[in-house]
């Protein structure tokens, strides 16, 4: 498959895997980080701070979770946006989005869907990018939307007046997408005729109108007599006289005779089928999608000039009708939906009133000044853009956080300010990549859970409730009885362990060392060659021996 090749992309390879884990802390502008129901509040999350270090703190809670993404970023057009840096060379673009598709990736449901908004500059670079991530045979469609309600008279080529939006299943196989309503109003004209219960319908011959394969000898077992109403035998002839093939099998006939309408034609009764309107109800959905039908440029700033009367900070948000069209074909209510570039804040706002949950990121100080406001708007019953189609009345919650300390410090040590809680949906994710159950891990229990039948224990912060140096943290013979029981394979993550290797083993334990086992190690050579370049003022904690000392029987030696 072909790839694209760029200044940085070594670089942006590895950027992921760099990225340090951070947790997720209340943020000051929210009481408690929470905005309206407490309850429902669990349910929603905005985050602000620097996209790519959220996705990563986000993948121990969501990893696999998120139904459908939608992201606007940057277009990279050489103007200079207020809130965003959009005057970027292609290799520095390219190696931006690089490791936050890869974490978007890794977040995305297997039946899931990611949506990428875009115009020309970078479409085109994106559709590889994206195949290269996340697989060409997982590429659905690219969806042109008319922006522009009308042309630009001063552009010296073209007036363009459309975006792309690329859309990617992350199993191709598994992915599930919505069919579209279709409203009364929508229905053709040529469905002109009305069966005896009211149904509209239109008529379309039986026999099969292609080209050269509709024939009887390319498909025998589509030629056969049907019956007249004057009992005579029908084949399906074509109009040269050679013998042709029907629309339908035998059987579908047979299960769906009522839809069969005989018409007397010159040359004798012809056999046609009823399509009814109300079939027409769900369709497909296309890939060009009109101003008039999603909204424009024009419709978006409106929306947003009616929220925040006095701002001028987003010259290009998205319509309301856009981002429901999107969450309508990828979703169903209650499914999750992601928006890592959240801007003013629409796709948490139209996710919210279609009775979606959502998790929206944003960096600057707008998350505080327009995302914030606007949500609490929707929680209070704003009636602006997609309300009225959806029926929003107000209500629910969401909580409001940001980016907090790293997990580990550059030598690799556990920050002190990780709670248990926190470490174990990071074991949990590390040892299963899966989410932690439930979204959360509650700090109740060392015995995390099951997986593939190991049973995953965590000794940390005192969760036995002794925080002695060789209590509660340390596997000993004596915390070793007290832990739930597991039959199979166990697990176990803790400051140490008296045991030897050869006791471990015959108890079918394996043994891992915080911090060392947690993925430390990156760290710990970075800080290592910093120590030896005299950049740091002590040396990282050297690695050894897994235990503490013990003889088999867990006596110190």
């Amino acid at each position: 498959m072909p790839t694209l090749t760029w200044t940085g992309k070594e670089d942006a390879l590895r950027a992921a895997s760099l990225v340090p884990f951070r947790l997720l802390e209340p943020h000051a502008a929210a009481k408690g980080g929470i905005v309206g129901d407490p309850k429902a509040a669990q349910d929603n999350l905005l985050i602000q701070g620097d996209n790519l270090e959220a996705l990563k703190a986000l993948l121990p809670y969501y990893a696999g979770r998120v139904k459908c993404i939608y992201i606007d970023p940057p277009y990279n057009t050489g103007s200079a946006f207020e809130h965003y840096d959009d005057n970027l060379e292609h290799s520095t673009w390219l190696s931006m989005m690089y490791p936050r598709l890869e974490l978007l990736r890794e977040l995305l449901a297997e039946d899931g869907s990611i949506w990428i908004n875009l115009d020309d500059n970078e479409s085109h670079y994106l559709k590889t990018l994206g195949d290269e991530i996340m697989g060409r045979s997982s590429f659905i469609a690219n969806v042109i939307w008319e922006k522009s309600d009308s042309p630009r008279m001063d552009a010296e080529f073209f007036s363009s007046r459309h975006d792309h939006i690329l859309v990617w299943a992350r199993n191709i196989k598994r992915c599930t997408l919505n069919r579209l309503d279709v409203s009364e109003e929508e229905i053709p004209e040529h469905y002109d005729k009305v069966d005896p219960s009211g149904r509209q319908y239109y008529l379309k011959p039986l026999r099969a109108m292609g080209g050269q394969g509709e024939t009887r000898e390319s498909r025998p077992n589509l030629y056969y007599p049907l019956i007249a109403p004057d009992g005579q035998e029908v084949y399906p002839i074509r109009p040269n006289g050679a013998d042709g093939a029907w629309r339908w099998s035998r059987e579908k006939v047979s299960e769906e005779r009522e839809r069969i309408e005989w018409v007397a034609g010159r040359s004798g009764w012809v056999p046609y089928f009823r399509i009814y309107a109300d079939q027409m109800r769900a369709r497909p959905p296309e890939t060009v999608w009109s101003f008039d039908q999603v909204g424009s440029n024009r419709t978006s700033k409106a929306e947003i000039k009616k929220l925040f009367p006095d701002s001028e900070s987003f010259s290009t948000p998205k319509p309301e009708k856009l981002i429901k069209r999107i969450i309508e074909i990828a979703t169903q209510p209650g499914d999750l939906v992601l928006d890592s570039f959240l801007g003013s804040g629409t796709t948490a706002a139209v996710a919210h009133k279609m009775g979606r949950r959502w998790i929206g990121v944003e960096m600057g100080d707008h998350a505080v000044t327009h995302c914030l406001p606007r949500l609490q708007k929707v929680i209070d019953g704003e009636q602006g853009g997609i309300s009225e189609a959806v029926s929003w009345k107000g209500g629910s919650g969401f909580r409001f956080v940001k980016l907090g300390d790293t997990l580990f410090d550059a030598f690799g040590r556990l920050n002190p300010k990780v709670k248990f809680a926190d470490l174990a949906a990071f074991v949990w994710w590390r040892e299963t990549k899966a989410p932690a159950i439930g979204g959360s891990i509650k700090a109740t229990s060392p015995f995390l859970g099951v997986h593939e039948g190991r049973g995953l224990y965590l000794l940390y912060n005192g969760i036995l409730g002794d925080k002695r140096s060789k209590g509660g943290n340390v596997l000993t013979p004596a915390v070793l009885a007290s832990l739930p029981k597991h039959d199979g394979p166990r697990i176990v993550y803790a400051e140490a362990t008296t045991y030897s290797p050869s006791s471990l083993s015959r108890m079918n334990i394996t043994f891992k060392q915080i911090p060392y086992d947690l993925g430390s190690m990156p760290l710990l050579a970075e800080g290592a060659l910093e120590y030896a370049a005299g950049l740091m003022p002590e040396a990282p904690r050297a690695l050894t021996a897994r235990t503490a000392g013990a003889g088999e029987d867990g006596e110190h030696v």
